[in-house]
């Protein structure tokens, strides 16, 4: 039948999709198509016409009382679609449409008509724009590319056919005849069983939200961290995915149901070597998320005014774009900062009168949690000094969630070494021997308290090791093959790295007791047993997170030297000495914050000793007034009786010849423990110490300890039995006698 192109005149018929005829004309081709006498209002025609470049086009028609006959009355899309003007004859034939033409699965694009005018993006409901899709044009055939016009929610929607998946219903295995097993042309009808997507035109202006929007895979198959260099940080991982990750993860509408809002910030903190650094920056191979932005915290900083708050908008820039276009669908904008008490130091504490510091504070806040908040941003900020930044940066809200990365544990550790040596191991020839290899947990056990660039400084000291046996000094030529990493070498190189965090070297304790330590007496056994049990107490119970012991007694009976030998015997990972010599020449003010930093650095060890020497010393008290620091004493005060972090354990010794002088100071009484280190008060006492100094004959010793008729200071009888020496083997008991009366024993 051949027909003259027309157009529709109410809205209602253009957004059907459909083509109008008259009463006649339809009737006559539905007689031709007695196939297709289910539906007394519709049939599908083919439209074809000389010069159509895809052979012709296939609509549903309808009759429409208003149509002519001879007249084909199609919409405006339609006619652009199938570039036919108004006027131009075509030919028009009842149309069979192919079994295989089912659609299983539709994609659509979707635009707002009319651009919005206040700027904002439009709303869409996903569910509720496919349910009024499905009513409108079920059984209605589409071609990928074709354009439609679709009124929901009071509003005129251009949509556009993407993909069609067509259903593979096994024609032949169903019997059905060769004839229906034919080409459908890339033509599908829209069923009731078709699935249908949406998605966002490319620009425009819409926000699409459903509950039946498929989560977000926002982290990359097959990644492994310790593929990517990131070992001992497993339970940190943990914590920052569960409260930064898992709810990017779900719909928005589950977020809505909840309650909650996605974190917006997290701080990452804890001792220099700990891998803060490393975690942020791999980060981004984790996630499936814009590039982030790694920004070191000066280089913020400009000297020209106003251009520090415009470094921070920048920063800011593209997230604002992308969350402004794309809304919920936006991806995940990370921004980085390294060094960030740099940038979000306290407002106030900068003393250069410029205000810049508290203006990028500021400017900071107002992006994270302003007027115009972003929700697609994830901020984290990297620092050793948590207690310099900005309480209103880190509190719920703005950058919330805060993962310490402390020293690693043993398995920790081990997973380090094993990232380090892995070339080693994967090299040919290997570079590491079975016997190095099968030793890693022990090194691993041995290394406490070792950061994690301590324990690569390990690995690499110990290859420096093996790279100098394969060189040949006389003539500088180099054995390769000689190159292999021993268990010798990590040893070496164990002993030659000192950690941060870790016990000083044995030789500092060694000093504090030069002649050892003297078994003079079960009074001294005594003390010894007291403190190894509260040693033993610290590293068993985990219900005692503190415990403070005070050795008190005259001067010279040993007190330092017996901490000293507990500190090298207790085998904590962590012990730190305070004395008095190490703080000649400082402030009140400087001395509160070096005896501060001992025990925030003591916080970061799991289990940790510190030795407080001369605590009269260290408070500079003095008897003429009575006089003393009254903010050092504050500080020993408030440290003692504060209980460390959870999961760390602290062991503290003090030691005062004044404890009596000290009551009125309540320094005391804060101790939990106070153990009395007496002078020698017996001739076999002294006896002990003479011997264990100068080996003597019973007969001379006697006659030397005869002499001693008062109590005596360990330290002050061995420096008599120095002094009494005629030369390194003796002791001369005359001398020794002359010595004794010399010193008003």
């Amino acid at each position: 039948m051949d027909l003259v192109v027309g157009k529709v005149t109410k809205n209602d018929l253009a957004l059907s999709n459909k083509v109008f005829l008259s009463l006649a004309d339809f009737r006559t081709l539905r007689e031709r198509s007695p196939a297709q006498g289910t539906d007394e209002q519709s049939i599908l025609i083919e439209v074809q016409w000389h010069g159509c470049a895809v052979g012709s086009w296939v609509f549903t028609a309808s009759p429409y009382h208003e149509i002519v006959d001879g007249q084909l009355a199609m919409s405006t899309p339609q006619r652009t679609m199938t570039s036919l003007p108004l006027e131009h004859q075509v030919q028009v034939a009842p149309y069979r449409l192919p079994a295989s033409s089912a659609l299983e699965s539709m994609a659509l694009s979707v635009n707002c008509r009319k651009a919005p005018t206040d700027g904002k993006p439009r709303q869409l409901d996903c569910d509720g724009l496919i349910t009024e899709f499905m009513k409108k044009f079920s059984a209605q055939v589409f071609v990928e590319g074709q354009e439609l016009v679709i009124k929901f929610d009071k509003q005129l929607w251009n949509m556009k056919v993407l993909n069609l998946g067509f259903a593979n219903l096994q024609l032949e295995n169903n019997g059905l005849a060769a004839a229906e097993v034919e080409d459908n042309k890339g033509r599908g009808q829209l069923l009731s069983m078709t699935a249908i997507e949406l998605e966002k035109e490319a620009g425009a202006m819409v926000h699409l939200s459903s509950e039946k929007t498929k989560a977000k895979t926002i982290f990359n198959k097959d990644f492994n961290f310790a593929k990517m260099g990131i070992g001992g940080l497993d339970d940190e991982f943990n914590v920052i995915f569960r409260r930064a990750f898992a709810s990017r993860i779900f719909p928005s509408h589950i977020l809505e149901q909840m309650g909650t809002k996605h974190v917006k910030g997290m701080l990452l903190y804890g001792p220099p070597g700990c891998g803060k650094t490393l975690i942020a920056r791999k980060i981004g191979q984790v996630l499936n998320a814009r590039e982030p932005k790694i920004v070191n915290g000066p280089e913020v900083m400009s000297k020209f005014v106003g251009e520090s708050e415009e470094n921070i908008r920048k920063l800011f820039a593209e997230a604002e774009a992308e969350q402004k276009a794309e809304g919920d669908n936006s991806m995940l904008h990370i921004i980085i900062f390294d060094e960030f008490d740099a940038i979000a130091k306290k407002r106030g504490s900068s003393g250069d009168n410029t205000g810049v510091g508290d203006n990028m504070v500021n400017q900071l806040l107002s992006k994270i949690d302003g007027v115009d908040a972003l929700n697609n941003i994830l901020i984290i900020g990297m620092t050793n000094r948590k207690d310099m930044i900005d309480p209103a940066v880190i509190r719920d809200g703005r950058l919330e969630v805060h993962v310490e990365i402390g020293l690693p544990s043993e398995s920790g550790r081990l997973q380090i070494l094993n990232i380090h040596t892995q070339k080693m191991r994967a090299a040919k020839p290997r570079r590491i021997t079975d016997e190095a290899e099968a030793m890693l947990p022990e090194l691993a056990s041995r290394a406490k308290n070792f950061s994690g660039s301590e324990l690569e400084s390990v690995v690499r000291n110990a290859a420096s090791f093996a790279l100098n046996r394969g060189v040949n000094t006389e003539d500088m030529s180099v054995d390769p093959d000689a190159v292999c990493t021993t268990w010798a070498d990590f040893e070496h190189a164990l002993d030659e790295i000192v950690p941060g965090f870790g016990p000083p070297k044995a030789e500092i304790f060694e000093e504090l007791a030069p002649n050892g330590i003297v078994q003079y007496g079960p009074g001294f056994a005594e003390i010894q047993r007291t403190l190894e049990r509260c040693a033993e107490q610290m590293r068993a119970s985990s219900r005692t997170p503190l415990l403070s012991v005070l050795l008190e007694g005259d001067p010279l009976t040993g007190k330092t030297a017996i901490a000293a030998d507990l500190a090298m015997r207790s085998g904590f990972p962590f012990v730190r000495m305070i004395t008095g010599g190490a703080m000649i020449g400082m402030g009140e003010m400087q001395k509160s914050t070096y005896i501060q930093e001992v025990f925030q650095a003591a916080y970061r060890s799991p289990l940790s000793m510190i030795v407080i020497d001369d605590i009269e010393r260290i408070i500079d008290y003095t008897p003429l007034g009575p006089r003393f620091s009254n903010n050092v004493l504050q500080t020993l005060l408030v440290l003692l009786k504060q209980n460390p972090p959870e999961n760390r354990r602290l062991f503290v010794v003090g030691t005062t010849s004044i404890a009596h002088l000290l009551e009125d100071l309540q320094l005391v009484s804060t101790f939990h423990l106070s153990i009395n280190v007496p002078k020698l008060e017996n001739k076999n006492e002294c006896k002990a110490v003479m011997q264990a100094v100068v080996p003597m004959s019973a007969a001379d010793l006697d006659a030397v300890c005869a002499n001693i008729t008062k109590p005596v200071a360990v330290k002050q009888l061995l420096m008599l039995s120095e002094m009494a020496r005629s030369d390194e083997e003796t002791i001369e008991v005359a001398r020794f006698v002359e010595c004794l009366h010399t010193m008003q024993l």
